[in-house]
């Protein structure tokens, strides 16, 4: 297996000039450079102590120990999400291009399993209430549903329109953004069906959504803004202000605050949930194109992949700069 890594000085390059924290204590404290290309969610392995990439052809993974970055962990179709299951032991891979979730092993990247998805496989989350794997297919509108130990589709859930994150409340609960529909359905996992479809009245295209189990609520991103819901009722509590092009969010229930990613304005909002309200805590400086976020629960620690813009393509499409991929650290 091909295996990309970078010299040590590369690899653990450092924003020695790291912005001064804010209200929060949260900074962009280190940048962990990577190989050329795309990239779209990323997730923290703690039993390897790696995180992990979704980036088209392949998972990337970075040692957080060492910082050592494997460019080609795992060969991909269009790689999306990149989520650890069963302990961290394996890991699935939603592959958008060939409507698959694959398995592989959490330490070595080889293939474990190729299991059919419904169309353009995106976001996965994991239910610890019935054991299963939720991908959501961006384009066909469904859930499948996945059984990580036996490694095969147990079913699929009918929700319409184009399905972005999702989020579950440990009691066999699941919530999901519709994009295109500018909702929040609730689905019942053990009865596999929809219960309620939450209308967002002032939050459009919704993407990363988060659950705050303590006062039950929902935080949904959309570009702008937080829309901070009752997982019960689906009713409004809060509207955060955030940067533009807000895309990921992040919930630490260690210390009960939810982390947005903007890529377009470049900067991470910081927003206590307690006590059934939502604020605005600080507003992170991060950098333009950092919109996906990953949180390791052990410290705390926020990793956003980002990438520096070239001039327009002659079809007027946005282009990467070579060599400016890079996986942003920010924390306390």
């Amino acid at each position: 297996m091909f295996q990309t890594r970078f010299a040590a000085a590369l690899a653990l390059t450092l924003a020695s000039g790291a912005a001064q924290a804010g209200p929060s204590g949260y900074h962009l404290a280190e940048r962990i450079p990577g190989p050329d290309g795309g990239w779209d969610y990323a997730a923290v392995n703690p039993l390897h102590n790696t995180v992990l990439v979704g980036r088209g052809a392949h998972i990337m993974t970075i040692d957080l120990a060492t910082k050592a970055v494997n460019g080609a962990f795992a060969d991909a179709s269009g790689a999306h999400a990149a989520l650890p299951i069963n302990g961290g032991t394996q890991i699935l891979v939603t592959n958008g291009r060939s409507d698959t979730a694959t398995i592989v092993d959490g330490a070595s990247g080889a293939l474990l399993a190729t299991i059919a998805t419904g169309k353009n496989p995106d976001a996965a989350t994991f239910d610890t209430a019935t054991g299963l794997v939720l991908v959501m297919n961006h384009s066909g509108g469904d859930i499948t549903l996945i059984d990580p130990l036996a490694r095969v589709a147990v079913g699929s859930i009918a929700v319409g329109g184009k399905l972005e994150a999702a989020a579950v409340d440990g009691a066999g609960k699941a919530f999901v953004n519709v994009e295109d529909l500018n909702e929040v359905v609730a689905i019942d996992l053990k009865a596999r069906k929809v219960l309620a479809h939450y209308k967002l009245v002032a939050c459009e295209g919704p993407t990363g959504i988060a659950y705050a189990p303590a006062d039950n609520l929902l935080i949904t991103t959309c570009d702008g803004v937080a829309d901070v819901l009752s997982a019960k009722t689906g009713q409004s509590v809060a509207m955060i202000k955030t940067g533009d092009g807000a895309d990921g969010v992040v919930f630490d229930p260690k210390s009960k605050l939810a982390f947005v990613s903007a890529g377009e304005s470049g900067t991470l909002s910081v927003i206590s949930i307690a006590r059934g309200k939502a604020r605005l805590v600080d507003t992170v400086p991060t950098q333009t194109r950092a919109r996906t976020i990953a949180l390791d629960p052990r410290d705390g620690a926020l990793y956003l992949p980002t990438a520096k813009s070239g001039p327009p393509a002659p079809n007027g499409r946005p282009t990467t700069l070579p060599g400016s991929f890079e996986v942003l650290v920010v924390r306390k």
